[in-house]
C-alpha cells in the first residue's frame, strides 16, 4: 500500500510539473504575440510574465550562435527589425523548457512623411525592366533585367537611344547597378555574382562572388567608400569596393512601427540611403549608421497609373516603382517599364 502512495504521489507531482511547464510556455507565447506589433526599442527591458520569471531558475535568449543571460534589447544583439530567438529557461523543478519567438525592434523617432512635386517628365523606354538607375552629368546609367534580355545600357536623358550596350548571358537576370570612380559595378539576381565594367567603355573587367551572408541581388550603390547592396531582405550589405567579396558591415533597416523587408533599388545621397522597397509605391530615407528610417516618400499617386489594373486597364503590378537617382537637389524617379522619369524637388 505505502509503494502504491508513493507512486501515485509522483505521477501526481509529474502531472503538476507538466501542467506547469505548459502554463510558463503558453504565458510566453502569449506575451511574445502581445508585443509583436508594439515591438521595443534599444535599452528597454523584456519584461517578461510573473508565471515564467517565478518558476525560472535561469533564462538564457539565443541568436543563433549567440547567447545572451540579459533580458535587455542590447544592439550587441539585437537588429532592427524582425529578431529569432528561442527562450531557454531552466525552471527551478529543473526542467528544461525552449521557447521560439519572434522579438521586434523599431527605431525610437517616428519616421517623417517627405513630401515632393513633380518638375519635369522625360521619356522612358517602357521596355526597360528597370533594376539599377544612376545619373552622372546629363547620362544615365540603367541596368536592365530579365533572364534573355538584361543588359548594362547609357543613354541621355530626355532620350531612349542606348549611347552605349553590354549585354548579359541568356542565363543571367541583371540587378541593381551603381558608379564607383571609373568603374560600375553590377548585381545578379541568383548568379550569386556581380560584375565589374569600365564606365566609359562599358566592358566587362572583373567578376566577384557574393559574401555568404548576402543571399540574392537586388539593389546596389555607393556611399564613396563601400559599396552597399541589397537582397531583398531587411538587411544592407557594406561592401569592400576594391574587394566587394568581403563585408565591411551590415544594418537591419526599420522604422517606428513597421520592419521593412524587400529592399530594392538603392541610392545614397548627402548622407543618407534611400531605398525603393519590392511592390510598394514608397522610398525609404534610412540613416547609414544605424538603419533607423528617417523619413518616407508616398508615390502612389505616380506609380498606380502603371501598377493598379483596377483603375488602369493597362497596368501591370509587376512595372512597380524601382528607380532612384539625384539631379542636384532634385530627385529623379522611375520604374519597370515604365514610359516615364519624374523629376521631382523635395519639399
Amino acid at each position: 500500500m505505502k509503494n502504491k502512495i508513493i507512486v501515485g504521489f509522483a505521477a501526481l507531482l509529474m502531472v503538476m510539473s507538466c501542467n506547469n511547464d505548459e502554463k510558463i510556455l503558453t504565458s510566453l507565447v502569449d506575451y511574445n504575440a502581445s508585443m509583436e506589433t508594439t515591438g521595443y526599442h534599444f535599452g528597454d527591458k523584456l519584461d517578461l510574465p510573473k508565471d515564467v520569471l517565478e518558476n525560472a531558475e535561469s533564462i538564457t535568449i539565443s541568436f543563433g550562435e549567440k547567447e545572451s543571460t540579459s533580458l535587455i534589447v542590447d544592439p550587441k544583439y539585437f537588429t532592427l527589425g524582425d529578431n529569432a530567438v528561442t527562450f531557454n529557461i531552466k525552471t527551478k523543478s529543473g526542467e528544461n523548457l525552449y521557447q521560439d519567438a519572434n522579438i521586434n525592434v523599431y527605431s525610437k523617432s517616428p519616421e517623417q512623411n517627405l513630401s515632393y512635386e513633380v518638375v519635369a517628365e522625360y521619356p522612358h523606354d517602357p521596355k526597360n525592366f528597370t533594376q539599377g538607375f544612376q545619373i552622372d552629368g546629363n547620362i544615365i546609367y540603367e541596368s536592365e533585367g530579365q533572364y534573355g534580355s538584361s543588359r548594362l545600357i547609357t543613354y541621355k536623358l530626355g532620350e531612349n537611344t542606348p549611347i552605349k550596350e553590354t549585354k548579359q548571358p541568356d542565363d543571367v537576370f541583371s540587378e541593381g547597378s551603381t558608379i564607383a570612380g571609373d568603374k560600375i559595378y553590377q548585381l545578379t539576381w541568383e548568379n550569386k555574382k556581380g560584375f565589374v565594367y569600365d564606365k566609359s567603355t562599358l566592358s566587362l573587367i572583373s567578376e566577384f562572388a557574393y559574401p555568404d551572408m548576402m543571399v540574392k541581388g537586388w539593389g546596389l550603390t555607393y556611399d564613396g567608400k563601400n559599396l552597399i547592396a541589397s537582397d531583398g531582405s531587411k538587411n544592407l550589405y557594406f561592401l569592400d569596393v576594391k574587394d566587394p567579396s568581403k563585408m565591411v558591415k551590415y544594418i537591419s533597416v526599420a522604422g517606428n512601427t513597421s520592419v521593412y523587408d524587400q529592399l530594392n533599388e538603392l541610392e545614397y545621397y548627402n548622407g543618407f540611403i534611400y531605398a525603393n522597397v519590392w511592390h510598394k509605391p514608397i522610398i525609404l530615407k534610412i540613416n547609414p549608421a544605424n538603419g533607423e528610417v528617417v523619413g518616407k516618400f508616398d508615390f502612389t499617386k505616380i506609380a498606380e497609373q502603371y501598377t493598379d489594373a483596377k483603375k488602369y486597364p493597362t497596368a501591370d503590378s509587376e512595372n512597380v516603382l524601382n528607380g532612384i537617382a539625384f539631379k542636384g537637389e532634385n530627385m529623379l524617379v522611375t520604374g519597370k517599364n515604365w514610359p516615364k522619369i519624374y523629376e521631382v524637388a523635395i519639399k
